[in-house]
């Protein structure tokens, strides 16, 4: 069978897909990343993973399985190249193709471990943690988090008040210096320690 893939390349910010959309297909990046994220009626919203060339998102995989429509959002966090898969041509390869196969069952089962990781954070670590390990996962070269308190809510799982009083005082003891829309980490070893403190 002849497989025809189509090129994909959306620029940073543009939306990849959203609740409710039909699936066009299944997404091989080769360079950038998704955001993927799910929002409540409330206008809560976590981030769910992030995509990666290599990766399978586990929506667009979801949705092609079951024949469904997206139930989160993905968002390009940087320029993206790629190419789709039709689902017609997906169900073809999966079937046909075991090397593709195993690569795919294999990044799905990887996928359900970001979740779990996820849940275990949410459920089980204290907040300082998950705010530490999350202002070091999106630093820098310069040790620099480039992003707004929202952002940082959505990173963790939380609301935007209580990012801001937990980071006011993390200021207080030293660990950041906290500006518009960025924030300075400057005790390293300090974030470290919090970060890997799962009570």
């Amino acid at each position: 069978m002849s497989i025809r893939t189509r090129r994909l390349s959306l620029p940073k910010g543009a939306v990849v897909f959203a609740p409710g959309d039909p699936c066009p297909g299944f997404v091989q990046l080769e360079t950038g990343t998704i955001r993927v994220s799910l929002a409540a009626e409330n206008g809560r919203e976590v981030v769910l993973y992030r995509v990666q060339p290599g990766d399978v998102c586990l929506q667009t995989f979801s949705c092609l399985i079951n024949d469904a429509p997206y139930r989160a959002e993905g968002v390009a966090e940087t320029d993206l190249t790629g190419t789709l898969l039709p689902p017609e041509a997906f169900h073809a390869r999966l079937g046909e193709d075991a090397t593709f196969r195993a690569a795919i069952f294999s990044s799905v089962a990887r996928r359900f471990g970001d979740f779990e990781q996820l849940v275990e954070d949410v459920a089980l670590i204290g907040f300082d943690a998950r705010l530490a390990r999350t202002l070091l996962r999106l630093r820098d070269g310069d040790d620099r988090v480039t992003a707004t308190h929202d952002r940082l809510a959505t990173e963790t799982a939380s609301g935007r008040a209580f990012v801001s009083r937990r980071l006011a005082d993390f200021a207080r003891q030293g660990l950041v210096v906290p500006g518009r829309g960025w924030i300075d980490l400057t005790d390293i070893a300090g974030l470290e320690r919090i970060a890997a403190d799962a009570r």
